[in-house]
């Protein structure tokens, strides 16, 4: 199946939407440069229409008018990270969360914290699942896949910096 996909721009950079070729749901959401990001590959096909309702939300959410996503999404990831992502879901607009926490969340262990922050960094989804509230336990700013420039950004946008 073909994948579909549109490119939306933001206040962090044009932002790459691809669709689950089977569902029409937000599979993925990615930056230039992100680590484990996805590119535009031959035979996708642009689909801007497909994504109109994601672009209307991103938007309202870079104007500081939208706290909570509501699109269907698709991400495919083992047990452990789809129950990581669901714990990022659960982490509200404005405030933030550490690695040690969501383990916590999740049932896991402390030495998980590594796994986790595994887990984090393979999200998808970014912006959309909020991966950027996750700081490090001492308050820190540590990494995300789209680089702590983009982080930073979202987090003073939210106005948790």
């Amino acid at each position: 199946m073909t994948i579909r996909y549109a490119t939306v721009d933001s206040a962090v950079g044009p932002l790459l939407l691809t669709a689950d070729p089977a569902t029409g749901a937000l599979a993925s959401l990615s930056v230039p440069g992100q680590k484990g990001g996805r590119t535009v590959q031959g035979g996708w096909r642009h689909d801007p229409a497909l994504f109109r309702d994601a672009e209307e939300q991103l938007a309202a959410y870079f104007a500081g008018e939208l706290k909570e996503f509501r699109l269907p999404l698709h991400t495919e990831g083992t047990e452990f990270r789809r129950r990581v992502w669901a714990a990022l879901d659960t982490v509200p607009y404005g405030a933030t969360t550490s690695y040690g926490e969501i383990a916590a969340r999740i049932g896991a262990p402390r030495a998980a914290v590594r796994a986790v922050g595994g887990a984090i960094g393979a999200n998808p989804l970014l912006i959309v699942r909020p991966c950027h509230r996750v700081i490090g336990a001492d308050g820190s700013l540590t990494g995300y896949a789209g680089g702590l420039e983009r982080k930073t950004v979202l987090l003073t946008l939210e106005g948790v910096l």
